[in-house]
């Protein structure tokens, strides 16, 4: 029933940029938690960012150079990313949440390479 649908990953040179979209279907998105997460090659899955309403919340490594937003007219939360390097490149999860749930996109590439 519910689905999260990532997009906009690709291939980037150092210092370039990049925007990622979530599309959410089958949720009350405007309620939800919506973040961002990555997981690089053979690391962990970390917390890259996060909204809740208008407030957001950065990892220490990516303050200052991405911007999460959302557009719940479209279901869609976004991930800007600027200044980008080489350790970012990962796949990058969607994730919403709220109480009693918790659900996940499939993910898409992010490789940031000259």
């Amino acid at each position: 029933q519910v689905q999260l649908v990532e997009s906009g990953g690709g291939l980037v040179q150092p210092g370039g940029s990049l925007r990622l979209s979530c599309t959410a279907s089958g949720v009350a998105f405007s309620i939800y938690t919506m973040g961002w997460y990555r997981q690089a090659p053979g690391k962990q899955r970390v917390l890259v960012a996060t909204i809740t309403g208008s407030i957001t919340n950065y990892a220490d490594s990516v303050k200052g150079r991405f911007t999460i937003s959302r557009d719940n007219a479209k279901n869609t939360v976004y991930l800007q990313m600027d200044s980008l390097k080489p350790e970012d490149t990962a796949v990058y999860y969607c994730n919403a949440q709220r109480t009693f749930r918790n659900v996940w996109g499939q993910g898409t590439q992010v490789t940031v390479s000259s």
